[in-house]
């Protein structure tokens, strides 16, 4: 249910010029060999939000950002505009329109002296079908 939103959701942050100059990956998972900084969906869940006459989908992504930086807002600008780029996904995709993108939360976590990371966390609901 949420593979067709997974791949959509890639394809348009990876298309950003910004982005793609600030990040050295931009993946489904999490990048085995990639210099920091890198952007990866870390889970998904989807739940049924049908209506009477259409099939939809609650979907929750979480993205993790992995980046250098030592101090706590190292990595805001970076995630501002992440935060903006999924905002501004187009509703209509192939198959399916978003109906809502709603930001459920962010958490930040240092891992070592210079390395943070940070899980982003969206809800979409979807309704499928091709021309809606």
């Amino acid at each position: 249910m949420d593979l067709p939103l997974r791949a959509a959701l890639i394809a348009w942050l990876a298309a950003d010029p910004d982005l793609s100059v600030q990040l050295n990956a931009i993946t489904e998972e999490a990048p085995a060999r990639t210099s920091l900084p890198s952007l990866a969906i870390a889970t998904s869940a989807s739940a049924d939000w049908s209506t009477k006459t259409e099939t939809g989908y609650e979907i929750r992504i979480a993205l993790e950002l992995h980046c250098r930086g030592d101090t706590p807002d190292a990595a805001a600008a970076l995630v501002g505009a992440i935060d903006a780029r999924i905002r501004a996904l187009p509703a209509q995709q192939s198959g399916f329109r978003i109906a809502t993108i709603r930001f459920l939360r962010a958490r930040t976590q240092q891992t070592d002296a210079a390395t943070r990371t940070v899980l982003i966390e969206f809800s979409f609901r979807t309704i499928n079908g091709e021309a809606l």
